[in-house]
C-alpha cells in the first residue's frame, strides 16, 4: 500500500503550470501525484490526453477506488471532490464546494493529509481563490512537506499568497524550480 503522495492544487493559470511540472517529472518518480485543477463542469480530457504526450508519467482523470501508484498523475474528475481513504485508495463525494469549488484542493489536501500523515508534499500554485489554504496547513499539522509557488511570478497570486497567510511553508518557489525540488523531496521517502 503507498504511504506517500504528492498532491497538487491550483486553478487560473494552473494549466501553464502544470505544463511545467509535470512533465519534469522522471520515469522513475517513486511517487503518486494527485490533482484538484479547478475547472467546474468541463470535461479535462483533451488536457490529460495533451500532458500524457509531454510526460514521462501516466496521466489519467481519477476513478473510484484507483489504488493510488507511483508513476501515475490523477486528476479529479469535474464536479467531484476527491479525496484519499486510510487504504491509499481514490474516492469521490459531491458534497457541497468549498470556496466555490468542486473538486476542492482543501478536501483532497485534508483527506490525504488524515490517511498519509507525514507521507504527503502538498504544492499550491497560481489561483484565484484561497482554496487549498486551509489543506495546507492540515498536511502541515500531520508533519507532511508544504510548497507554494512564488505569488510574486504566479499568473494569479491569491491562491498563493492565502496559503502563505495560513501556515508557514517549507518552500517558496518559483514555477521552474518546483520540479527539481519535488524530486529532491520524493527520494527522502
Amino acid at each position: 500500500m503507498m504511504s506517500k503522495a504528492l498532491v497538487i492544487g491550483t486553478s487560473f493559470g494552473g494549466l501553464e503550470a502544470l505544463k511545467t511540472i509535470i512533465p519534469s517529472l522522471p520515469e522513475d518518480f517513486n511517487i503518486p501525484v494527485l490533482v484538484v485543477l479547478h475547472i467546474g463542469d468541463h470535461n479535462n480530457d483533451s488536457f490529460i490526453n495533451y500532458l500524457n504526450s509531454i510526460s514521462k508519467l501516466k496521466v489519467k482523470e481519477a476513478e473510484e477506488k484507483d489504488e493510488i501508484l507511483a508513476g501515475y498523475v490523477y486528476f479529479a474528475p469535474p464536479n467531484y471532490h476527491m479525496l484519499i481513504d486510510d487504504d491509499a485508495s481514490i474516492s469521490f463525494s459531491a458534497d457541497p464546494k468549498v470556496h466555490h469549488s468542486r473538486p476542492s484542493i482543501d478536501v483532497l489536501f485534508e483527506s490525504a493529509a488524515w490517511s498519509l500523515k507525514d507521507g504527503i508534499i502538498g504544492l499550491i500554485l497560481t489561483g484565484l481563490n484561497q482554496d487549498g489554504a486551509h489543506g495546507l496547513k492540515t498536511i502541515k499539522n500531520y508533519g507532511g512537506t508544504a510548497i507554494v509557488e512564488n505569488p510574486e511570478n504566479a499568473v494569479a497570486s491569491i491562491m498563493p499568497k492565502a496559503a502563505l497567510a495560513e501556515t508557514e511553508v517549507d518552500f517558496v518557489l518559483e514555477l521552474d524550480e518546483i520540479g527539481a525540488k519535488i524530486i529532491e523531496l520524493s527520494k527522502q521517502f
